[in-house]
């Protein structure tokens, strides 16, 4: 019989960590070991999602609970605030981190992926594990080549801490990697109201919406002479990016050092 797969989640009590408990609890190929939450320290894990009781006591303190618990992957949607430390926590515990919280700068990431090196394992930290965002991004990548004049727009919930978001991020990186640095529009346009164009982002804007009511969405418009070409991709809940987070922390198990982006796991 194969081993399972030891898994603690953090953020555990939040939207997205609650996803990742139920998820693991149902995966006969995962066991969950720990589950940490500022908020929901003393609860049974598997209480928060209305499954029976899983005896994984949610604690507040995550360098104790890896020491403890000794997982083999954590997976972590918290907080831009706290990402990093917990990121770097679990390696210097040797548990592969499996992150879907954004706010890393790449000097962080460059950081922590020495670290994994040299613990010898993996890790990965991904903007988005929805399958259809990754091919939204691969597509939108394979069309710069083509119409370089592009703009991204991404729509999310007006509780959203960053902006741009990670994925419109990512994407911007992708299509810069095959698309040289070209400044678009009007050389003499002029905004009248700052921030009317958007963020600048190698010569193209990405425009960030946030409003109560929506979930998650991002489309990038490609224009050319007499066509555009819209890409675009609609998450409408959370258990979406389950199948990638599974995924993920299976594959997490398989290399060492830390991968930046899901789009790595998919041909």
């Amino acid at each position: 019989m194969m081993q399972k797969i030891k898994v603690a989640v953090t953020g555990a009590g939040g939207r997205m960590g609650k996803e990742v408990v139920k998820m693991v609890l149902e995966d006969e190929a995962l066991q969950l070991v720990a589950a940490v939450d500022p908020h929901s320290g003393g609860k049974d894990a598997a209480s928060l999602v209305g499954l029976p009781a899983s005896e994984v006591i949610v604690t507040t303190d995550l360098e104790t609970t890896l020491a403890d618990s000794k997982p083999d992957v954590m997976v972590d949607f918290t907080t831009p605030q706290t990402v990093f430390h917990n990121t770097k926590t679990a390696i210097e515990h040797g548990v592969r981190p499996v992150i879907g919280t954004t706010g890393f700068t790449p000097e962080q990431i460059e950081e922590l992926d020495k670290l994994c090196q040299d613990r010898q394992i993996g890790g990965l930290i991904a903007p988005n594990f929805s399958i259809g965002a990754i091919l939204m991004m691969k597509f939108a990548a394979q069309a710069a080549k083509y119409f370089p004049h592009l703009e991204i727009i991404e729509y999310h919930g007006d509780q959203k801490l960053d902006a741009p978001s990670g994925t419109a991020v990512k994407t911007a990186e992708l299509i810069s990697q095959v698309r040289e640095e070209l400044r678009q529009g009007n050389p003499k346009e002029e905004e009248t109201i700052e921030g009317a164009r958007g963020g600048y982002y190698n010569g193209f804007r990405i425009h960030s919406v946030r409003l109560p009511g929506v979930f998650a969405q991002q489309e990038v418009i490609f224009g050319g002479f007499g066509q555009t070409l819209k890409i675009r991709h609609d998450s409408y809940e959370r258990a979406g990016y389950m199948p990638g987070v599974n995924l993920a922390v299976k594959k997490v198990m398989e290399y060492t050092g830390l991968i930046y982006g899901f789009d790595h796991f998919i041909e």
